[in-house]
């Protein structure tokens, strides 16, 4: 485990923190570019449209998830954004059902604090015992805030 992440499980929802080696410009540049979804956010497997306005509230991403050729096409979109330091979308995946993500970025020295929040709200993850399901959330949510580090931290162009 990376020094600096961890998990927190709380009644309400997971979340997850990692500091990442790079500046909160840099994580937002990553947050920002619809295209890389699939490359930090586990379970995203392909990218079929962005919408051009992402990431202004009521934007949204148009996503698959699975292994192909068991893949289902959904989108996610964005509820909130305060551009460079936080994120809220509502991430789709029928039949599977739907999440609130919050991310929130805060300058740590010359590094960023990165707050993944989640909770499923509608569908089978949604009936779930909550510690059952923040727990799943919770390991999902490390690796995806890893893979956001690798980008973030190594982008030339970001």
């Amino acid at each position: 485990m990376h020094v600096g992440a961890r998990t927190r499980v709380t009644l309400a929802m997971a979340t997850n923190v990692r500091e990442i080696k790079t500046t909160p410009d840099k994580v937002w540049a990553v947050l920002a570019d619809g295209w890389l979804y699939p490359v930090w956010v586990v379970g995203a497997t392909r990218m079929r449209d962005v919408d051009r306005t992402w990431p202004q509230p009521g934007a949204r991403l148009h996503h698959s998830a699975g292994v192909w050729p068991a893949v289902i096409n959904d989108s996610t979109e964005v509820l909130e954004c305060d551009p460079g330091r936080f994120l809220k979308v509502r991430a789709r995946g029928w039949p599977l059902g739907e999440a609130e993500v919050s991310i929130t970025l805060t300058p740590a020295g010359a590094n960023t604090r990165v707050e993944i929040s989640e909770e499923a709200i509608s569908g089978p993850g949604a009936m779930l015992p909550q510690p059952v399901e923040n727990l799943a959330i919770g390991y999902r949510n490390t690796e995806t805030l890893k893979r956001l580090a690798y980008v973030a931290e190594n982008r030339q162009d970001g």
